[in-house]
């Protein structure tokens, strides 16, 4: 069933509205499971994800026992557009939550947003990186909620679990504002923007699926074992900084190991031909972010690994 949770006039006798799938079978008093994405428009993993969910679950419904809802689309006019935050407001929505039922459009409608999924018994937050990352599939959690949160992390068969330090920013989020009223909420960040992986797609709908089994809302058992994820809890994680400008060059994905001192990739100068910097990982662990556009400027972000030496 299709239901309309934001409906606002635009100037121009057009709808902005936001829209949601509730699919239900078995107990109506059962528990809820909530997939939200496209907070940001030009993050587009997520699409596929709720596509395959929609798919999977209406054709085996006789599995679901309680009420998946999937929110494709929470900003449609940035998916529209392919912008990160919402046309014409200047806005990253993912800033504005919980928002304002007395506030402008863009307030109202976090506010609407929140209201509609809170309760719910677990909420995935799907995200993609940015045009510049690329990231292996993995959950962050903020440390204020790390105790309650990973175990259901640990069931999505994700790469790594990144519980990082609280931030002032990260009050004004959706998960933030989700897990502040006792509503669950696994942010999940995954590939790189602008496009879509589908291995890393059809990853997280498996991990979704074996989160509900364990939960008793699918009756499906997964195909196979999903593993145990990397845990990153405390200040772990390095961050690798580009030295100068240039064209950043690499052969290495992420969602590997690498060793102290091995090399990343080059940052070369095409003019002269030259090698300006290499990049190298001071220390031995998991490479789970590197560089995926080429051009950088020094202080660039170039990796980020999961030190995991006397871990």
């Amino acid at each position: 069933m299709i239901k309309t949770i934001v409906s606002t006039e635009l100037p121009i006798d057009e709808q902005f509205r936001i829209r949601k799938n509730v699919i239900q079978n078995g107990k109506k008093d059962g528990l809820r499971f909530c997939v939200v994405t496209g907070t940001h428009g030009d993050e587009l993993e997520g699409q596929m994800v709720c596509y395959e969910l929609a798919r999977i679950v209406t054709e085996q419904i006789d599995a679901l026992d309680g009420t998946l809802e999937i929110y494709p689309a929470l900003n449609p006019l940035g998916i529209d557009t392919i912008q990160r935050g919402i046309p014409n407001f200047d806005l990253d929505m993912n800033r504005i939550f919980p928002g304002d039922p007395q506030g402008t459009m863009a307030e109202q409608t976090a506010h609407a947003i929140i209201e509609d999924i809170k309760g719910a018994d677990m909420v995935i937050d799907i995200h993609s990186s940015n045009l510049y990352l690329r990231e292996t599939p993995q959950v962050r959690i903020n440390v204020q909620d790390s105790k309650w949160l990973v175990p259901f992390a640990e069931r999505l068969g994700m790469d790594f679990v990144w519980v990082h330090g609280a931030a002032t920013v990260l009050e004004a989020t959706l998960a933030h504002s989700l897990n502040s009223t006792g509503t669950p909420c696994l942010v999940v960040e995954m590939g790189v923007g602008q496009r879509i992986n589908h291995k890393m797609c059809r990853r997280l709908v498996e991990g979704i699926l074996h989160l509900m089994q364990t939960m008793g809302m699918w009756k499906e058992s997964p195909k196979d074992r999903l593993p145990l994820p990397l845990v990153c809890e405390g200040d772990r994680v390095t961050f690798l900084n580009a030295e100068t400008s240039g064209v950043f060059l690499t052969e290495l994905k992420c969602g590997i190991n690498v060793s102290r001192g091995q090399t990343i990739g080059q940052i070369v100068d095409p003019l002269h031909g030259r090698v300006l910097s290499t990049v190298s990982s001071p220390v031995n662990g998991y490479l789970f972010t590197i560089r995926a556009y080429p051009i950088v400027y020094e202080g660039s972000l170039m990796a980020r690994i999961f030190n995991t030496e006397d871990a």
